[in-house]
């Protein structure tokens, strides 16, 4: 493609004002660039390699430039095309990024021979008589009846409890276990019409029927609650010995055994987080953490500078804000359902912030990390990080 032509349709790319073949176009002269040949020596790759980074930050314009130098960090916006796009239509040296490609396209094609695909919707229905359905095998339609409840799987991959007048009467309280693996996820309707996200290696255990003074439910891992508003029947979660309650709101709690903290974030409503004799009320736009393996553990609240990096997964995506290696890798072992190996010494100021999506193969996600300079191989299903 020509180099004239080529800033042109970035442009086009970057404002939205492209069709949808120069889009296409765009993205296939993106992968072309695997196929590039360009003879470079080190030191004149460093110099176009260093110029383009800082070239790159002042054009983005954000706080970051002064927070995260060049010559100690390094701050990568991992946008896929529109990353690539935004550092060409600046003129920052195109022939670089031919270069760049060229440098680890061995790797690349070692990458993509054993590539792994993405996490889909995908979980374990537990039963309470303890038989267990596996969601992305069974047919939509009804799947079992619970008491008076009616277990339905619906056209676009839901799981729904539907009250019906049909069925046995039962005072004894029985439990349903919805559980993602690894490369998984599911979207729960709940007996009283709450919505449950679940991410990746994750389980949510609820009443088939909610009755009594109070709506309980158990979470490992991660999830996304709506919650049907119900002030006489308030919603509790709990999650590695923390507990939320709530009366009708919109939140994500993070309460993976692999994390550090337990987190909760609040983007709607109220809710009041407590864990052994201490708690905290969030406001909207407030996340509490709490130290995962301590038992008296203080209650940070703070607010939340990105909720878009909270609610990502949800959405689709990755989103990294000021994220350091080992974060990203924890999130694509789950969402790929690989194990991490590292290998060499990790750098411990390189972070990684922006956006990509969930969607793409797990040899894409990694070459578009790679441009920060960390080099991945995958062997079955381990990543190793060099």
């Amino acid at each position: 493609m020509e180099e004239q032509k080529l800033k042109i349709l970035i442009s086009k790319y970057n404002s939205g004002a492209a069709t949808p073949e120069e889009r296409i176009l765009i993205e296939n002269w993106y992968e072309s660039l695997n196929g590039a040949e360009l003879s470079k020596s080190n030191n004149e790759l460093e110099e176009i390699k260093q110029g383009t980074f800082n070239k790159l930050q002042t054009y983005i314009g954000t706080s970051k430039s002064n927070q995260y130098p060049a010559q100690n960090n390094k701050v990568i916006l991992l946008t896929y095309v529109k990353w690539i796009a935004a550092a060409v239509l600046l003129s920052i040296s195109i022939t670089f990024y031919y270069y760049k490609q060229h440098s680890i396209v061995k790797q690349n094609n070692a990458i993509a021979k054993n590539d792994i695909a993405p996490g889909s919707n995908k979980a374990i229905l537990t039963l309470a008589d303890g038989s267990k359905l596996i969601l992305d095998d069974t047919k939509n339609g009804k799947l079992a009846t619970q008491g008076r409840t009616v277990v339905q799987k619906t056209g676009s991959g839901m799981l729904a409890y539907l009250s019906s007048a049909l069925g046995s009467i039962t005072s004894e309280l029985t439990y349903n276990t919805v559980t993602t693996p690894r490369g998984g996820q599911y979207n729960v309707v709940l007996p009283d019409g709450t919505q449950v996200w679940l991410n990746a290696a994750s389980s949510l255990k609820f009443p088939t029927a909610f009755t009594g003074k109070e709506r309980n439910v158990e979470l490992t891992g991660e999830a996304y609650f709506e919650v049907a508003k119900n002030k006489a029947m308030p919603f509790h979660v709990s999650s590695a010995g923390q507990t939320i309650e709530v009366l009708g709101t919109h939140f994500d709690v993070n309460a993976y055994s692999d994390e550090t903290t337990l987190k909760t974030t609040l983007l709607e409503g109220s809710v009041k987080v407590a864990k052994g004799t201490l708690s905290a009320v969030l406001k909207p736009g407030q996340q509490s953490a709490i130290g995962n393996s301590e038992t008296n553990a203080p209650i940070k609240v703070s607010a939340v500078a990105d909720i878009d990096e909270i609610t990502a997964w949800k959405n689709g995506k990755f989103h990294f804000n000021d994220a350091d290696i080992k974060t990203v890798m924890r999130q694509i072992s789950r969402w790929y359902d690989v194990d991490i190996e590292y290998t060499g010494k990790l750098p411990d100021d390189d972070v990684f912030t922006g956006t990509f999506p969930r969607s793409l193969t797990a040899a894409k996600a990694l070459k578009i990390l790679e441009f920060s300079g960390v080099n991945f191989k995958i062997e079955g299903r381990k990543i190793i990080v060099k």
